[in-house]
C-alpha cells in the first residue's frame, strides 16, 4: 500500500496554520528536515504577558505547533493523524522583543507515539529561551482501512 505524506513545501506547511492559533501568534515554518522542523514567532503584543515578556503559553504554543506538524510529516495522512498527548516546557530566559526560533527534533517516531524535543532560542542572540518536549499520539482516522466502519 502506498502512503501519502504531507508535502515538505514551506508554503503548504504554512498554509496549515491559516485560521489557527499559530496564525494569530504569527508563527511561520522556516525549514524542514527529515525528522526536524524549524519555525519562528514574533515577540510582540500578541505574545507578551502583562510584564512585557514573552508569555510562557506562547512558547508552548510554538512548541506544540512545531511538534504537531513535524509528527504529521512522519505518517500517512490518509489513514493517520497525530494529536498532542502530553507537553512540558522549561522557560529559561525572558525575551522582550524580536523573534524566537523553535527547532523541533524527533526523539522517537513509533507506530502509536512520537516524542519531539523543541528548543526555542532568541533569533538575534541565540540564547536558549525554552526547552519543551511533546508526546504525540498517532491515531487512526475515521473511515481509514484500520477503522472502516467509522
Amino acid at each position: 500500500m502506498n502512503s501519502e505524506r504531507l508535502s515538505s513545501d514551506l508554503a503548504q506547511l504554512n498554509a496549515l496554520c491559516r485560521n489557527t492559533l499559530g496564525e494569530q501568534l504569527g508563527i511561520e515554518i522556516t525549514a524542514v528536515g527529515e525528522r526536524s522542523l524549524t519555525g519562528r514567532m514574533p515577540v510582540d503584543r500578541r505574545t507578551h504577558q502583562p510584564m512585557g515578556l514573552l508569555h510562557g503559553g506562547a512558547s508552548v504554543a510554538l512548541a506544540e505547533t512545531l511538534g504537531s506538524i513535524g509528527a504529521q510529516l512522519q505518517v500517512d495522512v490518509r489513514t493517520k493523524a497525530c494529536v498532542g498527548l502530553e507537553i512540558n516546557a522549561n522557560h529559561l530566559k525572558g525575551v522582550h522583543s524580536g523573534y524566537v526560533v523553535g527547532h523541533a527534533t524527533a526523539l522517537h517516531v513509533g507506530r502509536s507515539t512520537q516524542v519531539w524535543e523543541i528548543r526555542i532560542t532568541h533569533e538575534e542572540t541565540g540564547v536558549l529561551v525554552c526547552v519543551s518536549r511533546i508526546t504525540m499520539a498517532v491515531i487512526d482516522l475515521p473511515g481509514g482501512p484500520q477503522n472502516p466502519a467509522a
